[in-house]
């Protein structure tokens, strides 16, 4: 990609690590790095301020996700193993759209070790993006035989700590496994409210119609946080069944749920949530949404629909 700047990566990497404030525009730097440059970055990184590191990992993560065309996996890959949890916690954040297998290890071996709780719960999130890469046949299935091995015996050990377990059961729900749905039951019954969100995030992800009344009834559910979780179910498992409550949650009181919702319609797709989206993008009164409208109706295009998009932005 085209570098931001001419200027030397040594004097990239002093400004990136000693200046009062991150220079996020020079981060870019840190993207498709040479191979001099990678050498001299994994040397200068150790020696870098434990709040510097975190904020500069954190920004990565950002811009992973608002621009697909930069490269931090040597960044990220580095950060795995950072004594800071936080840091570790970022990286893992960070390997969301990751298709090296090679990363399958270290981020097991901080899902089963590590003694952060949170960085276990996150490394159980990113174990989830290489179990769905799996079933949808990009990366090989034997990689990841021992992942679905791992998340099963951390969601059936009774010391595991419940922010891992449902990490690892919403992970479970993307496996080709006969024992899946079983859990999910058994989840969905649990007197926690927490591990009945995370049943309803698998029943989405298995993408298996038997869940689909299920998701549908919880659509209307009075908790906010059900509904929400239940339109983000929908949207996963696909079906345009779902799309008149859809609709409907697009008009919800609840942020959070409004936002499931337009999410959810762009994951279905079809003429009638493109309609639906169209129309919210020119309602005023959803000016605040309009950027996650417009990245749903993008969401539409990828899966094929005949969305012009130009049509809703300029018009």
């Amino acid at each position: 990609m085209k570098r931001e700047s001419k200027q030397p990566f040594s004097e990239v990497l002093d400004e990136l690590t000693q200046s009062e404030q991150v220079p996020v525009h020079l981060l870019f730097r840190l993207s498709d790095m040479l191979p001099e440059e990678e050498a001299q970055f994994l040397a200068a990184w150790p020696e870098v301020e434990d709040e510097r590191r975190r904020e500069i990992m954190g920004h990565l993560v950002d811009l992973t996700e608002d621009n697909f065309s930069v490269e931090f996996s040597p960044v990220f890959e580095l950060g795995l193993s950072d004594p800071l949890a936080a840091v570790r916690i970022a990286a893992l954040e960070g390997i969301w759209d990751a298709t090296d297998v090679r990363l399958i290890r270290p981020v097991l071996q901080i899902m089963q070790t590590d003694e952060d709780v949170e960085a276990r719960a996150a490394a159980a999130r990113a174990l989830a993006h290489f179990v769905l890469l799996a079933e949808w046949g990009q990366i090989p299935q034997r990689p990841v035989e021992p992942v679905v091995t791992a998340l099963l015996a951390a969601y059936e050990d009774e010391e595991t700590a419940v922010p891992v377990k449902r990490a690892a059961l919403e992970a479970l729900g993307a496996a080709n496994h006969p024992r899946v749905n079983a859990l999910i039951e058994e989840a969905y019954e649990d007197d926690d409210p927490g591990m009945q969100l995370s049943a309803i995030f698998a029943m989405g992800n298995t993408a298996d119609p038997r869940w689909l009344p299920t998701i549908l009834e919880e659509l209307t559910n009075p908790d906010p946080a059900v509904r929400a979780e239940a339109a983000q179910a929908a949207g996963a498992m696909g079906r345009s069944d779902a799309i008149p409550r859809l609709a409907e949650l697009s008009q919800d009181e609840d942020d959070e749920v409004r936002a499931a919702a337009i999410v959810g319609l762009g994951q279905i797709g079809g003429d009638q949530a493109q309609s639906l989206l169209g129309q919210l993008l020119e309602d005023e009164e959803y000016e605040e949404l309009h950027e996650l409208i417009q990245e749903a109706l993008e969401s539409l295009l990828l899966l094929g629909g005949e969305l012009d998009l130009f049509d809703y932005v300029e018009g």
